[in-house]
Parts: C-alpha cells; sequence; structure tokens
C-alpha cells in the first residue's frame, strides 16, 4: 500500500458541541467510532485537555471541503450563521470561500471548474 493520508484527528476542549456543528454543517456519514467519512478522509473529533476553547493559529491548518455546488453549501452555512473570513470568490479555476467553526479552526469550500 502507498503512503497516504486517510484520517485526521481535530483536537478541541468541547468535542461534543464541535462533532454536532460538523453533523449539521456536511452531513457526513460516521462509524460506530465517531470517525466522520468525507470522501475517504476520516475525520475524528477528539476532546483533548491540551489545547484552548479556541484556536489562535487557524492558518496552520485549513480543512478543504471540495463540492459539486459551492453555492449550495454557502447558504446551507449561511443559514447556520456561520462566521466567514473570505465570501464565495472566483479564482483561477473554480469558486472558494473560508469560514471558521465553532473553535476557531478554518474551513474552505471550494468548487473547482469542470
Amino acid at each position: 500500500m502507498p503512503n497516504q493520508l486517510a484520517s485526521i484527528m481535530l483536537g478541541t476542549a468541547d468535542p461534543d458541541r464541535l462533532r454536532d456543528w460538523y453533523r449539521r454543517a456536511f452531513a457526513p456519514k460516521e462509524d460506530e467510532y465517531g470517525w466522520m467519512d468525507f470522501g475517504g478522509c476520516g475525520l475524528l473529533i477528539d476532546g483533548r485537555d491540551d489545547v484552548p476553547a479556541h484556536n489562535d493559529h487557524p492558518g496552520r491548518v485549513i480543512l478543504n471541503f471540495h463540492v459539486d455546488d459551492a453555492r449550495a453549501v454557502v447558504e446551507h452555512l449561511d443559514r447556520m450563521g456561520v462566521t466567514w473570513v473570505v465570501r464565495l470568490d472566483r479564482r483561477d479555476h473554480g469558486v472558494f470561500s473560508t469560514l471558521r467553526d465553532p473553535d476557531g479552526n478554518y474551513l474552505q469550500v471550494i468548487e473547482f471548474d469542470k
């Protein structure tokens, strides 16, 4: 098997709140252990006592969600009342937007041109 990035562990001071937010935001499939499946990359949101409640360095790691309809996803996230860093913006190869999750982590919603 070649080396592959298959999962990400996202540490948080409030795992129940953050898990619920990701469920509402992106409706991932989830297994019995709490792993959320985002198209083959797993995300585990885990409670940690060594991280602050708010991420003061959100640009260090950004979770990129590649979607088929960025406008629809952005509208859904708007209804959730998310905090936008960059509104939906046309770039060279598609449209991008950047938002914060409840812990302050950056996420991007990306729809590449087909």
